[in-house]
């Protein structure tokens, strides 16, 4: 008997930590649908993708353990699940600066989402240059035995910022943290050079935006739908009639 207990404690341990994982995987699936939705939707109504790829991650429990042991917490799941918010990460990359508060916008409109709290690192950069906006969200998640709130940090940022960031974690991993002076100039100089090609780029979509709403705006064509690659006209009478209801409307 004595010999069966400590597998018996070990099973129900490691039940007890994929329990404990498997809603933060849930979590980080909830929130990848939404924002596929929201991809798809943005696509069909203004035929432009603000989104150009998404990664997720989940901290190892290995990783979750020694940062709870930096913030000299007591080993346990309750510790962790309170004191360690970025267990379930999502990172959303996109092509212009506009396109990441577009998309903070439409998170906040999720009202089944609980926006817990949003760092700007985009208007208030690190002394490092790092760049992004981090949002902590709460994801309510429906399991067998009840409702579970669970955190998720989402890291919303433009290709060159991804590029920089990911550049840094590098060079950092390299030199285990002891990075020399000279490199870390130059990288803060990299940021800042990252950061004018986003604005010139930024500049240069919102002046092709312009050029393009005002041909559209100059032809006459039939209006046309394209729903799941499947093209759709609409008859003229169904615009009459759209027109009629706006009148009656006012």
């Amino acid at each position: 008997m004595n010999a069966q207990y400590p597998m018996d404690h070990f099973k129900t341990f490691k039940n007890k930590i994929t329990r404990f994982l498997m809603v933060y995987k849930f979590a980080l699936d909830e929130m990848e649908t939404k924002i596929e939705i929201l991809k798809e939707e943005f696509h069909l109504l203004h035929e432009y993708n603000p989104i150009e790829h998404t990664k997720s991650r989940l901290k190892s429990p290995e990783s979750m353990m020694n940062k709870l042991i930096r913030k000299g917490c007591d080993l346990s799941l309750e510790n962790i699940r309170n004191n360690i918010k970025d267990i379930a990460g999502l990172r959303i990359t996109c092509s212009f600066i506009s396109d990441i508060y577009r998309i903070n916008d439409m998170l906040h409109h999720q009202h089944d989402l609980k926006i817990l709290e949003v760092k700007d690192y985009i208007k208030n950069p690190k002394p490092n240059g790092y760049q992004s906006l981090h949002l902590l969200i709460e994801v309510p998640i429906y399991m067998s035995d009840g409702l579970e709130h669970v955190c998720v940090e989402v890291q919303i940022r433009t290709i060159a910022m991804d590029f920089w960031a990911s550049l840094e974690h590098k060079i950092f991993y390299k030199y285990n943290e002891a990075v020399p002076l000279h490199l870390l100039q130059e990288l803060k100089a990299a940021a800042n050079s990252a950061t004018a090609l986003d604005q010139q780029m930024e500049r240069l979509h919102r002046e092709i935006s312009e050029i393009k709403e005002a041909n559209a705006a100059e032809e006459e064509e039939q209006l046309k739908l394209m729903i799941s690659n499947q093209q759709f006209s609409i008859p003229s009478a169904l615009l009459s009639l759209m027109g009629e209801n706006k009148l009656n409307e006012k």
